[in-house]
């Protein structure tokens, strides 16, 4: 019988019982079947169905149950059947996950010309695609034409930034989000006949023994791929009142009149600075003593500066102690050096961090040991406790950034079906905190240095030195290099700038290969590009560049 997949987008969910009403009132659906409401703060269902249900019907069906149906999707099932020679199970590698990790491990399996199923569970493509990187820059470039529609510096004056249909935005969002997820993950699968796709909660069962929606499998090596999910912490009232997180922040149709953004790091920055530019009053709060916590200290005071001065409210040092909601507000109270403080707000986004998905995996009971936090633990070869069993990408607790995840998911696969003891690195990671300005960095802060032992020096060099900035009209920001006073070499570069992201990789290429000060300052860089600022920080080291003319070393 024909069977069909079907995504909805369900609206008015605002906690875990209101997840149950739905997800019970779709297993009532003629055919319904795998019924799955991943958290009401998803803001999603799935559905395999067989039959002549259509989506019209499942919308009427979360209608009756009090909610609505913003947006939906029909598509067919991506899985493909397993080859009637491997109906003992008997892969070479299962790849457990759906995402940027699971698909890079498989392609690499495929490439080395090994049998593999890759297991995925709800929406393919994982978190970058879907609910990441994909959706919340697409927004956050929105905003940003918005401001600079709004703002004529090349005049030196500024102007009331105009008006932006919010859910033309977001619908925006979905068809490039639905077409990169087609294109990019369910299309690349025809290309691999190596790789079976099966979909399914998996299960450990001990040795190298897999359960897959009931069926059991052993495939010789196993790579488990699942990522993280958004995490909240145990703030009293905060599961009751129901909340905001990366994941519902990206559906909202309608732009609230406020927010309070608790969370200080890359997603509640980015998002923190979207809604504001979009016309909603922000407070952002967060515990700790400054933003970007784990940047160098340089470059988390100056986009301090430069939010405030957008009209954002920055609180750091708070610290949470319970939440009401009423009246269609939201109430957050605290502590802010030692006093009692509370803020309100429309909508209360949490953006805390996120958690590894390995619950009811039978992760221990394999054999596999995990964290404190959840997380799959791992030797440098991405290797578990468990010798047959390795892990990648979010869900092993650390850098969890796409390219990471794409990174590890390959070498996880070779380790395992080559024994080729390639070593995780992750010494010169790039990262990028996509805020306007960007926050770019790779390697070292110049505390980290400092705390490792190393004697570094630093040159810290302002955009409104780079001559591409002012030709630009657009001088904020600034680039500061860490050296190690020995060698020589770079160890640490951060970019603070409104393209740091396009800049930052020439960092990490010299990081990366121990190129020296001497060795940059005497390479050339084209002249009025941005990129020319990391040559003018190495000769900070030595020169006053200020006295400087253009293009001079």
């Amino acid at each position: 019988m024909h069977a069909e997949r079907f995504e909805l987008e369900v609206r008015g969910m605002t906690c875990e019982s209101c997840a149950l009403h739905v997800e019970k009132a779709l297993a009532t659906a003629p055919g319904g079947k795998e019924v799955s409401v991943p958290g009401w703060r998803s803001a999603r269902a799935t559905l395999v169905a067989e039959g002549e249900v259509t989506a019209d019907d499942l919308a009427a069906t979360v209608k009756g149950t009090g909610y609505t149906v913003a947006a939906r999707s029909l598509k067919p099932i991506e899985a493909t059947s397993v080859p009637a020679e491997f109906t003992d199970g008997a892969f070479d590698l299962m790849v457990i996950g759906a995402g940027s990790a699971g698909f890079a491990a498989a392609i690499k399996a495929a490439e080395l010309g090994r049998r593999v199923v890759l297991v995925g569970s709800g929406i393919i493509g994982g978190t970058c695609v879907n609910v990441g990187c994909i959706p919340s820059k697409t927004l956050i470039r929105a905003v940003e034409v918005l401001h600079l529609a709004g703002q004529a510096r090349f005049r030196g004056v500024h102007t009331v930034p105009g008006r932006i249909s919010w859910a033309e935005v977001i619908g925006d969002k979905d068809e490039l989000v639905n077409r990169l997820r087609q294109e990019k993950y369910i299309d690349v699968l025809s290309a691999y006949p190596e790789i079976s796709y099966i979909e399914g909660p998996a299960r450990l069962t001990g040795g190298n023994g897999v359960e897959v929606g009931g069926r059991a499998y052993a495939p010789g090596k196993i790579v488990v791929a699942t990522g993280a999910q958004p995490w909240a912490p145990a703030i009293p009232g905060l599961a009751e009142a129901g909340y905001l997180d990366s994941t519902s922040a990206l559906e909202l149709r309608e732009l609230p009149k406020s927010m309070i953004v608790l969370g200080g790091n890359a997603v509640g920055l980015e998002l923190a600075q979207t809604y504001a530019r979009a016309g909603t009053s922000v407070t952002l709060l967060e515990v700790l003593p400054r933003i970007l916590p784990f940047e160098d200290e340089d470059i988390s005071a100056a986009l301090t500066g430069y939010l405030e001065a957008e009209g954002i409210r920055v609180v750091p040092g708070f610290k949470a102690g319970g939440v009401l909601r009423g009246d269609g507000r939201y109430e957050l109270r605290g502590l802010k050096n030692e006093a009692e403080v509370g803020f309100e707000a429309e909508q209360l986004l949490v953006a805390t961090g996120r958690r590894p998905n390995t619950a009811n995996m039978g992760l221990e009971e394999a054999g596999v040991r995990l964290g404190t936090r959840g997380e799959v633990l791992v030797n440098d070869l991405l290797q578990t406790h468990d010798p047959s069993v390795y892990a990648a990408g979010d869900v092993t607790g650390r850098d969890m950034f796409v390219y990471v995840a794409s990174y590890s998911g390959a070498l996880a696969a070779e380790n395992a079906l080559t024994g080729a003891g390639r070593v995780y690195d992750a010494g010169y990671i790039p990262r990028v905190t996509f805020t306007d300005p960007q926050a770019a960095s790779a390697g070292l802060t110049e505390a980290q240095a400092r705390e490792h032992g190393r004697e570094v020096r630093t040159s810290v060099v302002p955009m409104t030195l780079v001559p591409r900035a002012q030709a630009a009209r657009d001088p904020r920001g600034l680039i500061k290099l860490v050296a190690d006073s020995q060698t020589d070499q770079l160890i640490g570069a951060h970019f603070l700038a409104p393209e740091a992201g396009e800049m930052i990789q020439t960092a990490v290429l010299a990081i990366r290969f121990n190129i020296t000060l001497t060795q940059l300052r005497e390479t050339m860089f084209p002249y009025l590009t941005n990129i020319e600022g990391l040559k003018l920080a190495a000769l900070g080291f030595e020169k006053d560049i200020s006295k400087l003319s253009c293009c001079a070393g």
